[in-house]
């Protein structure tokens, strides 16, 4: 417990001053803000434009849509501005960044998280907190002690999925030179399909996306939980509790098998 301390208070150092130096840039600190709001903002829009013109989306109205895309965002966006530096984990090793990390006596994982100063997850944090705010409003939630903790929790737990991702990605960074289609694949995968209803889906695609690509876990399940909206469902409703567990196997399974491809690492040119 006592090692688990110091490397979380030198993640948190590490973290403290990467922002510290991005902070530095004001023009820069509005530009990536902005960047990243109507980046995301966009795709919100698009979402908006859809309800408009159809009313609804496998049933799920304009509030509903609003609360798990919300939802969906403010777990990507919580990843990001933890973890982003693990994202980019095949540069790092590229250019050298990685043989000066493992030489020093901090967690590996800790400073690959605090290699880049990047501040556009902030701008996907201000417009998760925005639209998550308004369908809380909108929507039917209940809003009770136990259903406001299983929220956080369950949005902690939608991190840790989206960021196990990342950690695997690094994991075959160390052994393979360039994951950037496999990064774009599973990004655009949680992008794309975890904004939306999955009930548009058949429930052979629905169960895919729970038991092997478990996207359904990061929003889509513990939203229809919360809104009532179960009986859409192809698998047990009850695995719509399951999100904050699964993210913890999840970024367990992910951070052995980095730690285990970091054993062959050769250094860059081997």
């Amino acid at each position: 417990m006592a090692e688990l301390r110091r490397q979380i208070r030198l993640y948190l150092l590490m973290r403290g001053a990467a922002l510290r130096g991005a902070a530095q840039y004001r023009g820069n600190i509005a530009v990536m803000v902005l960047a990243g709001a109507v980046y995301q903002g966009s795709g919100f829009a698009f979402v908006g434009v859809l309800l408009h013109t159809f009313g609804t989306v496998a049933g799920w109205r304009l509030g509903e849509v609003a609360f798990l895309y919300g939802m969906r965002l403010l777990a990507h966006a919580l990843w990001l501005v933890t973890l982003d530096g693990v994202g980019q984990a095949d540069a790092a090793i590229r250019e050298g960044h990685l043989d000066r990390m493992l030489l020093r006596p901090a967690n590996t994982l800790g400073q690959l998280a605090n290699h880049t100063r990047s501040l556009l997850p902030f701008g996907d944090l201000s417009v998760a907190l925005v639209v998550f705010g308004v369908a809380l409003t909108v929507a039917d939630v209940d809003l009770s002690p136990g259903s406001v903790a299983f929220l956080l929790l369950a949005v902690v737990g939608g991190a840790l999925i989206e960021g196990s991702a990342a950690v695997l990605v690094a994991g075959f960074s160390v052994r393979v030179p360039d994951t950037w289609a496999l990064r774009t694949v599973l990004f655009d995968a949680f992008d794309t399909l975890g904004s939306y209803p999955l009930s548009i889906f058949g429930s052979g695609v629905q169960r895919v996306l729970t038991y092997v690509w478990p996207i359904a876990f990061v929003a889509f399940l513990p939203a229809s939980v919360v809104l009532g909206r179960t009986g859409q469902l192809a698998v047990p409703a009850t695995l719509g509790y399951a999100t904050p567990a699964v993210g913890v196997v999840l970024f367990t399974l992910a951070y052995r098998f980095w730690r285990r491809q970091l054993r062959g690492y050769q250094g860059v040119g081997h």
